[in-house]
């Protein structure tokens, strides 16, 4: 059956022990910006336990899977979700990297206790190997976005802004593999609310897709959000945006650079792909 709203609340429902309800900040955002009656509001999941949103979709996969060993591939902010789950629940992962990953993500990820393989490449080399890699010892493949149960946990970030702000109008999603815009759309399924996923101009893989009527991968492309870089929409996360978008809208990197000194001065540390939305 199709991803519902159903999806995201049962998921909210399994993951409330393990991630912080975050705070609906007033003034200024990154992931998750709404424009209200109020003004913006910034949903602040960089005060997630893990750093990011992430958390949310991986600890959906890992408590309905139940899984002991798992791998994924990932820029890092998941692959540092799954580690931290796999430390709690005395499990293993394997964390698939590719070239452009931060250096500081991997070093956190092998200091709560996860492995981590380097692979030549982009995105689709990457998560290529985390395919075979799961093939091969039979750990549970846990994709950072594309995979249904991680979608519907990025969307109680969606559940969560809806039961704290129900005036909201716009919610702004960054969106790469578009795990936490569809997550959102799902969330935001018959409420009166605007969902509007925003892209680095570099690499608007769902926003080239929508407009060619089918999945396009893109040649690979550069930003300054390098967790939002890859080439082509996830299966899951496809045809959830392509019916329930309201918009997208692609950010230069000028832009993005500017949102994130602009939340830096507000006291809010946010890494670049974070500062897509308010960009």
């Amino acid at each position: 059956t199709p991803l519902g709203r159903a999806d995201v609340e049962a998921a909210a429902a399994r993951i409330a022990g393990r991630v912080r309800r975050t705070p609906l900040l007033p003034g200024l955002p990154p992931p998750g910006l709404h424009r209200t009656g109020r003004g913006l509001l910034l949903k602040a999941e960089h005060l997630q336990y893990s750093g990011s949103f992430k958390l949310r979709g991986a600890a959906n996969a890992v408590l309905a899977l139940g899984a002991r060993r798992m791998v994924t591939g990932s820029s890092g902010n998941h692959g540092i979700a799954l580690a931290r789950l796999a430390r709690a629940l005395g499990a293993e992962v394997t964390v698939v990297l590719a070239g452009g990953a931060h250096p500081a993500k991997i070093a956190v990820i092998k200091a709560l206790g996860g492995r981590t393989v380097r692979v030549p490449g982009g995105v689709a080399e990457r998560d290529a190997r985390a395919r075979e890699l799961a093939e091969e010892t039979g750990a549970v493949l846990i994709p950072s976005s594309d995979h249904e149960l991680v979608v519907a946990g990025q969307g109680t970030v969606g559940l969560e802004i809806l039961a704290e702000a129900p005036d909201t109008e716009t919610v702004y999603v960054p969106t790469g593999g578009g795990g936490l815009l569809a997550g959102v759309c799902l969330a935001a399924y018959g409420h009166p609310v605007r969902v509007v996923g925003v892209e680095p101009a570099g690499t608007p893989r769902y926003a080239r897709s929508l407009a060619a009527g089918h999945p396009v991968r893109l040649a690979p492309g550069d930003s300054v959000a390098d967790g939002l870089r890859g080439q082509q929409p996830g299966a899951v996360p496809y045809p959830v945006i392509r019916d329930r978008v309201d918009d997208l809208i692609a950010v230069s990197d000028a832009e993005i650079l500017a949102a994130a000194a602009l939340l830096r001065r507000r006291g809010v540390e946010a890494e670049p792909s974070g500062a897509v939305a308010l960009a």
